[in-house]
């Protein structure tokens, strides 16, 4: 029989946001001004609008020991709330949560570990926040450290490691030391396709062995290769649970929807606003709109970006990251790459092409995420910001219009023939 490893019964997580009342744009001098009368009247610091926000709204579910369960869904879905929740870093606002088993969370870059000590030190501290002894930990030692690839810096403080060493050493301790469940989310996106591939195939292994695994990730392929239940969210809320492919196609279809939502009133976006993606369009050779491409013909994204009024837009990088039907990165173009930041935008609104002289293709959907910095600041993010469908075409100019199941993409080539 089974055995119920955690149980979830109608939980939910509200937050309350506070918004000030105050103009959009002010002096220094305002608020110094502002700040000055909230110390002589100390209510002005209460005043202003508050929001009720349920980032988790009645979710429910069993997850039997052994299971390797998937948790997807789009930005501001509540995924990483309910790791958190699960992992008891927040407390849920109201249902209940049994969980039998020591639990190891590999959350956001940072979490669980003291920028101050070494990893060599934060291996032993995390082993001993685990319930372990130092001599359960010293035998499980030197698998970490091989399993991270970072002897070097052993005795370095982490603060002085850079994020992929970070997440290397942080998910080496997760799943070494022998949690009954280990919960893992989307941070592995840090680190490099080698030490990713080692990872899911470290997961399995942890599953193998009778423990459970939960992993968040916007990777379906990932998604696909390690979990054989998926659990998708939406908006709060359970919109589907069940066996890994139905479910998985379920939230490609909708995320395919929201091709038709204009960029500009999409909620689930990061950045500071200092320009705003409004629209994507797709442009042939002549910036004729089309509805797809065209394997081996040229083509132009056409990005609009909207200005935060009254501000001169410098040092703004753009990229689109292009993936394949699984969520699968296969390409990103950004104006970085080629030298070619823009300077100077003046304005409310401006049109960015990336121009491809030939699309490399192969036929089928893709979608796109758009990224923006303006002074090496994070202007605007989000994911899954539109798909767009490629058509078979003739891309070596051949004559022949070239199949499907020939790969992700194709590269322009010749033969030749050498005879003795």
């Amino acid at each position: 029989m089974e055995k119920t490893i955690i149980k979830v019964e109608h939980i939910g997580k509200k937050f309350v946001l506070r918004h000030q009342n105050q103009e959009r744009y002010s002096t220094l001098r305002d608020s110094m001004a502002q700040f000055v009368r909230n110390i002589k009247n100390p209510k002005n610091f209460s005043k202003g609008s508050k929001e009720e926000f349920w980032a988790l709204d009645d979710i429910s579910f069993d997850i039997q020991q052994g299971d390797r369960v998937g948790i997807i869904g789009r930005n501001g879905a509540g995924k990483s709330t309910l790791l958190k929740v699960l992992s008891r870093i927040v407390a849920p606002t109201r249902g209940r949560i049994t969980i039998e088993g020591r639990v190891a969370s590999l959350l956001e870059v940072g979490t669980g570990f003291h920028p101050e000590l070494s990893g060599r030190e934060n291996i032993f501290l995390n082993g001993a926040i685990l319930g372990m002894s130092r001599a359960e930990i010293q035998s499980k030692f030197d698998e970490i450290v091989a399993f991270a690839e970072v002897e070097r810096f052993l005795d370095t403080p982490v603060k002085r490691y850079s994020s992929g060493m970070y997440v290397r050493l942080a998910f080496a301790v997760a799943a070494h030391l022998e949690p009954e469940i280990l919960i893992v989310d989307e941070v592995l996106a840090v680190g490099d396709a080698e030490f990713q591939k080692k990872c899911l195939g470290k997961m399995k292994d942890v599953a193998g062995e009778g423990r459970t695994v939960l992993f968040v990730s916007h990777n379906m392929a990932a998604i696909q290769n390690l979990c054989d239940r998926v659990i998708y969210l939406k908006k709060g809320k359970v919109q589907e649970i069940g066996a890994t492919k139905e479910v998985v196609s379920s939230y490609l279809r909708a995320t395919a929807e929201t091709e038709s939502i204009d960029l500009s009133e999409r909620q689930d976006r990061s950045g500071n606003g200092a320009i705003r993606f409004s629209a994507v369009n797709l442009l042939d050779q002549n910036h004729k709109q089309i509805a797809g491409f065209q394997c081996g013909s040229p083509g132009i994204f056409r990005i609009t970006v909207n200005h935060a009024p009254g501000k001169q837009i410098d040092q703004l990088h753009i990229a689109l990251g292009i993936d394949d039907e699984y969520g699968q990165r296969i390409s990103a173009l950004n104006n970085e790459a080629t030298n070619q930041i823009f300077n100077g935008l003046k304005g409310n609104e401006s049109y960015i092409d990336i121009v491809i002289p030939q699309i490399p293709l192969s036929p089928g959907n893709y979608s796109f995420v758009l990224y923006a910095t303006v002074n090496h600041e994070i202007a605007d993010w989000i994911q899954d910001a539109g798909q767009f469908h490629v058509e078979s075409g003739d891309f070596y100019n051949s004559g022949k219009s070239l199949p499907t199941g020939q790969g992700s993409f194709y590269i322009n080539h010749s033969f030749e023939l050498h005879t003795p």
